[in-house]
């Protein structure tokens, strides 16, 4: 299938901008061109937006809790994970998305604002995100929520992060998860799947060198093999996680890692929903003012969860 003809319209927005250099570009400089929501059609509304502090062991994170309309007493809750590669990305970028998630979903989400690479590089991200559901699971109640309906969702580097939650939730008796939404995860640093040959280029947004470039300020120094909850593809054994709804893109470097993880889940059991959103490109949950077809796979995804958490 063609790229969906919105997001080319996207992609050829995106062209007349300056190019990211990755070989010179600053985590700094990257963070003033990608921190910038820009906001064409009002969000979806809720019925609360509240900001929250989650304090941690040593440590403080701002947090922004979403309940949607007609949630009722109580609703669920998801904890949401925001991408960008571990090193951008802020509430307000993924402002949108979450709003989007809890009216589809019906459930209330908390987006995390967890501290970032390369300031913070592995396993900070990680350490941030389970602590900060281990806090969910205890505050529930606090926030209007129901503790024991719980979700882990996020996007690219965000998907990995709620899948990496999954995981520790399962080997540390952490909350009983009922679903990890898992959106264009990374999964692993395999720059040989087919999806990196035909769309890495730079060509559809993401390019193999801005993942590198990722990898390489999130592990900052350290071995893939010291780093076993960034690369949740080599997770040894993964029975018993919570069921998964794993959406990829069309156009996405990350596409056939995504699917191949989800792969590996249900050769072992685990319940899962998994596709490919013809047409699309990485980041499109997040595009949906300029590419409203986009909103299929939202509404999707919503119902995914919905059912989860009913």
């Amino acid at each position: 299938m063609p790229v969906n003809p919105q997001i080319a319209a996207l992609l050829d927005m995106m062209e007349q901008g300056p190019a990211v250099d990755f070989a010179s570009v600053t985590p700094a400089d990257l963070r003033a061109a990608f921190d910038q929501p820009m906001q064409i059609v009002p969000p979806p509304a809720m019925a609360r937006v509240e900001p929250v502090s989650v304090a941690l062991d040593g440590r403080t994170l701002e947090a922004r809790l979403y309940v949607p309309d007609g949630a009722g007493e109580l609703p669920p809750l998801t904890l949401y994970l925001h991408g960008g590669g571990w090193v951008v990305g802020t509430l307000d970028t993924h402002d949108g998305t979450c709003r989007a998630l809890a009216q589809e979903s019906g459930s209330a989400v908390l987006s995390l604002a967890y501290r970032l690479a390369p300031e913070h590089p592995y396993p900070t991200p990680v350490d941030d995100c389970y602590d900060a559901l281990l806090w969910l699971a205890d505050h529930a109640a606090d926030l209007g929520c129901d503790g024991s309906r719980l979700a882990v969702a996020g996007d690219s580097a965000g998907g990995n992060l709620a899948a990496a939650c999954a995981i520790l939730s399962r080997d540390r008796g952490g909350p009983a998860l009922r679903h990890q939404m898992l959106l264009y995860p990374v999964t692993d640093r395999d720059y040989g799947y087919p999806s990196y040959v035909a769309n890495g280029s730079g060509e559809f947004y993401l390019s193999q060198d801005g993942m590198d470039w990722f990898w390489r300020h999130y592990l900052s120094g350290r071995a893939e093999a010291d780093a076993p909850l960034a690369l949740v593809f080599r997770t040894e054994a993964l029975e018993g996680l919570a069921p998964a709804t794993v959406i990829t893109a069309e156009f996405d470097p990350l596409r056939d890692e995504g699917m191949a993880y989800a792969d590996r889940l249900k050769a072992v059991g685990v319940p899962v929903e998994a596709y490919v959103a013809e047409g699309m490109i990485h980041g499109f949950f997040s595009m949906f003012d300029a590419a409203p077809d986009a909103w299929v796979h939202i509404r999707r995804a919503g119902v995914a969860l919905r059912q989860a958490l009913a």
